[in-house]
């Protein structure tokens, strides 16, 4: 096989390679997925049928995360058509994730998370990151920066001020 016959085959493969890797991140946002909170409750997205789902990853050293808390746990409190649970990530210690639950008067549940649950919704390119399923288990998309309460209630209404909100 001559080289630029090598070469080209090698492109095939990587982009190959590439188009294999990105559908598989895909369909791990859309498989069911089970989280544990620090409290030992287990929340699967199978079992929350009939129920809007906000999966939201945040830092402890994250001001856009911390600043939106207070929003997503207000909607927690008042709907009960929603499941808020935040998945705490890069953190040095427990103490940093629970300081924050504490200094906030957080109610909704929280996961101590690590690099394996956020690669099981795929990538992530900043903090916040949010991730939206419908009453029927489906994902409605994801969202990188921080969100309001209305912003995720305007979502869940599909207004059409929220269309480009949650990216499939």
């Amino acid at each position: 096989m001559d080289t630029k016959r090598k070469i080209s085959a090698l492109w095939k493969g990587v982009l190959l390679a590439l188009l294999v890797s990105l559908c598989s991140a895909h369909l791990a946002l859309a498989d069911d997925w089970s989280l544990k909170d620090r409290n030992g409750a287990q929340y699967k997205l199978s079992e929350q049928k009939g129920k809007w789902v906000l999966v939201n990853f945040w830092a402890p050293w994250c001001p856009p995360c911390i600043a939106e808390m207070p929003g997503l746990d207000a909607l927690q409190k008042q709907r009960k058509d929603l499941l808020v649970i935040g998945v705490a990530v890069m953190y040095g210690k427990t103490e940093e994730v629970t300081d924050v639950i504490r200094q906030h008067s957080i109610s909704y549940p929280i996961v101590m998370g690590n690099e394996d649950i956020a690669s099981d919704f795929g990538e992530m390119t900043g903090m916040p990151t949010s991730f939206l399923y419908s009453p029927a288990g489906k994902l409605v998309g994801h969202h990188y920066g921080p969100l309001t309460q209305n912003e995720v209630e305007q979502a869940i209404a599909r207004k059409p001020a929220a269309a480009g909100l949650f990216t499939p």
